[in-house]
This record gives C-alpha cells, sequence and structure tokens, in this order.
C-alpha cells in the first residue's frame, strides 16, 4: 500500500491528472448551477444539488445549516503516516452558492434562464470546484490515503446579508473541530492557469455609512432665511477625503465613497435634509475601529459651523480577509505541484473588495485563494458583476485539484515537531 508520505511526494501531476477525468462533471455541474442562478437565502435547488452530488461519494451530510447552507462531513482513513494523532485533524472547504440581481448578458449556451438573476461572481464555478475536491479526497479515502477529515461547507448569500457568520453560529467549525480552513475565489483579472495565494491581508471590510445633513429650507431667492442642507452636504463630500488623505498613514489603503445622494424638492426651494449614503473600506482593523469616531467628527464640525446638524451611522459590514502567513505558503507550494512554481503569485496587491469568508479567518487558520480563470483570446475579460461575466472553465479542474492538494498537505504534516511546511 502507497503511505501518504510517499503519495505527497509523487503527487505533483497526480492531482490535476485526477482532476481532469473528473473535469466534463465539474463543467456540468457548474453550467447547471450557471442556468438556474438563485439569489442569497434562497439557494434551494443549488442545496439540493450540493447535497446529492455529496452523497453520492460517500459523504454525511447535514442540510438546511443557517438556511439552505449544507455541511459534508468526508473522515479519514485514520492514522496512514504513523504520525501520533494524524488522523484527528479536520481541514474545512468553503463555497458561496448565492447569485446577483443582475440580468445575463452573455451569448452562450449556459446562459441564465432566470430573468434579472444570474451567477456574475463565480460562486456557480467555486460550488463546481469543491465539489471536484471533495470527488477527488472522497477517492483518496476509498484507497485508505487520507490521513485526516474533511468538511465541505456551502454557504449561502455571500453578497448579502452574508452566510458565513450564521452557520458558523450553527455550528460547522466544532464536531470535529475545524483546524484549518481553504476558501477560493474566481479571479478573471488572473489568466487561467495562474493562481495568487497572498498572506496577509487580501480583502478589505466592507462597512456602510449613513449620514443625514439637516438644515432649514426656505425659498431658493432668500438662502440668507435658510440654511442650505445640500451646500452642507457638498463641503461635507469634499472634506470626508481629508480623512483619508490627511489622517490616514499611505501605508494603510482607506476608501471612503459616497455612493447616494438624495434631498431637495424642486429648482426654487432651499433643501432642508439631505441624506447619503457610503461605503467605507480598509485592510487594517486597527485604521476601521478608528474611522467612524473621526467621520463623525468631521461631520458635527462642518455641520455646526454652517448651523446645520448631522446624524452620522456605521454599519460594521464584513470585517478585513486576512489569510495565515503559514497556510498562505503550504497552499502556495501545494499549488506549485499542480500548476507549477512560475505559476504561483506570491505577491500580488490585495484588494478593496470584500469576502464574508474572513469571519472563518478570524477563528480558523486558512487562506484565500485567486483562482485566474480569464482568457482574452476568448473574450473572457469582464469583471466581476458585469452582465456578461464569465471564466475559462479549465480552471475548474485546477482549483479543485489546488484545494484537494492543500488539504491532503496540510493532513499530511506531523502533529507535533519538525517545521510546520512540508
Amino acid at each position: 500500500m502507497t503511505t501518504a508520505g510517499e503519495w505527497r511526494m509523487s503527487s505533483q501531476c497526480v492531482m490535476l491528472e485526477n482532476a481532469k477525468r473528473i473535469e466534463p462533471r465539474l463543467i456540468e455541474i457548474r453550467r447547471a448551477i450557471h442556468m438556474n442562478p438563485e439569489l442569497g437565502g434562497m439557494e434551494f435547488k443549488t442545496s439540493r444539488l450540493v447535497a446529492q452530488v455529496l452523497q453520492e461519494f460517500g459523504m454525511k451530510v447535514t442540510e438546511n445549516v443557517a438556511g439552505t447552507g449544507i455541511v459534508g462531513l468526508l473522515r479519514g482513513a485514520g492514522d496512514v503516516t504513523g504520525a501520533a494523532g494524524a488522523g484527528e485533524k479536520t481541514v474545512a472547504i468553503r463555497a458561496d452558492m448565492d447569485a446577483l440581481p443582475i440580468q445575463d448578458k452573455k451569448d452562450v449556451p449556459y446562459r441564465s434562464r432566470i430573468p434579472g438573476v444570474m451567477h456574475a461572481c463565480g460562486h456557480d464555478g467555486h460550488v463546481a470546484m469543491v465539489l471536484g475536491a471533495a470527488m477527488l479526497l472522497a477517492d483518496l479515502k476509498n484507497q485508505n490515503k487520507l490521513p485526516g477529515n474533511v468538511k465541505f461547507i456551502f454557504q449561502p448569500a455571500e453578497e448579502g446579508p452574508g452566510g458565513a457568520k450564521p452557520m458558523i453560529e450553527a455550528g460547522v467549525l466544532k464536531n470535529p473541530r475545524v483546524d484549518m480552513i481553504l476558501g477560493i475565489h474566481i479571479w478573471p483579472e488572473i489568466p487561467a492557469g495562474r493562481v495568487a495565494i497572498k498572506s496577509g491581508a487580501a480583502l478589505a471590510s466592507t462597512d456602510e455609512i449613513r449620514i443625514r445633513i439637516k438644515g432649514e429650507g426656505g425659498h431658493g431667492a432668500a438662502p440668507h432665511r435658510a440654511v442650505d442642507a445640500i451646500v452642507v452636504a457638498a463641503q461635507v463630500i469634499s472634506a470626508l477625503q481629508t480623512i483619508v488623505s490627511r489622517e490616514v498613514s499611505p501605508m494603510s489603503p482607506v476608501v471612503l465613497t459616497i455612493g447616494t445622494i438624495h434631498g431637495g424638492y424642486r429648482h426654487n426651494v432651499i433643501a432642508d435634509e439631505v441624506a447619503m449614503t457610503g461605503t467605507l473600506r480598509t485592510l487594517n482593523p486597527a485604521v476601521r475601529m478608528e474611522l467612524p469616531g473621526r467621520i463623525d467628527r468631521l461631520l458635527r464640525g462642518i455641520a455646526g459651523g454652517m448651523r446645520a446638524s448631522a446624524e452620522f451611522t456605521h454599519i460594521p459590514g464584513y470585517p478585513p480577509t486576512v489569510n495565515d502567513g503559514r497556510i498562505a505558503e503550504l497552499a502556495s507550494r501545494s499549488a506549485a505541484r499542480v500548476v507549477g512554481d512560475t505559476n504561483v503569485i506570491r505577491e500580488i496587491e490585495p484588494s478593496l473588495g470584500g469576502e464574508d469568508f474572513s469571519y472563518f479567518l478570524e477563528l480558523v487558520p486558512g487562506v484565500f485563494i485567486m483562482l485566474g480563470a480569464g482568457n482574452p483570446e476568448a473574450g473572457i475579460t469582464f469583471p466581476s458583476h458585469h452582465p456578461r461575466f464569465d471564466f475559462d472553465e479549465r480552471a475548474l479542474a485546477i482549483g479543485a485539484a489546488i484545494l484537494a492538494q492543500a488539504t491532503f498537505d496540510y493532513l499530511s504534516l506531523p502533529e507535533s515537531g519538525g517545521d510546520f511546511l512540508p
């Protein structure tokens, strides 16, 4: 019998080779989900499909977790490495399942069949890849070569209001306790065949801000008898950017964007109120804690100086997605076994986009992988959330192989003693 250690040494091409064998199945799954997209919290058909596939490969499946969530558990083959306690470790792999309220404008046979709803962020691919990893790891289990447990977490509502936190509260990281977690995301800006795995902060927090300026209405011909909320709002919008440029270190990226502004009645009436909403994003948890107070101070100062008043509401969103440095290095080495070291990008700028996978990373060491899936020659160049978004389906087998390889490599590590990394 081949030992787990021997398998690891010989698996540089084997995992991808095995993934290529199931590639037609992964494409079939992805396209079925793509044609039948479901919004957050309504992933009923997707959940049923996921549960059926997991059960087909011998998983213990728990359905209706935090709504439409699914958890599959693959028990390991026990201690096949000779390291004490190796069979007790558990890795989790997470996929998000929800679509977006966007009209699919691609001209492809698998275009969305649901008006106004499409998978414009690759979640259909994430589901297919994690199911592919489940197939590959179940095969290892059947060969008595899987030295630990694997949980497959299929999460609803990543696009909002967020399904990760409710699933955590439902206990998906327990029984058995998860020691390491992997997430993956289609990245159309990176060519298919390459992968980016960044140590540290990879994605930003996604807080919402709401501002209400209150003045005194009046006739447009007599501004001196009123307090123009629109003029105050204009000063506020300009001044807010000085928080980013003058109160935060240039080494700590911050985005403060006002996305909506509403106020006024007609052309000759001075507005008494203006309401604004915006997004506040940063990679630095400490800066994130400081920003609301600074915004509130600036708002009150400007409004008060112009005889108006201001109300400020800060609504916390997802925290920053911060990868564990050691797990990022392990996953990079695992990915190199699949695609070659030259195709693994370790230094990449973080994104100011956000992900609720961050909640998992606050509790368990892990890594969020950016999987290349762009193909300019095939016209696959549109970014996430675009009505013509698509990705190169060759990424499915690659992503499944990387997830399975990283899981296997982690489970094969000795429980104690020696270096953390293989």
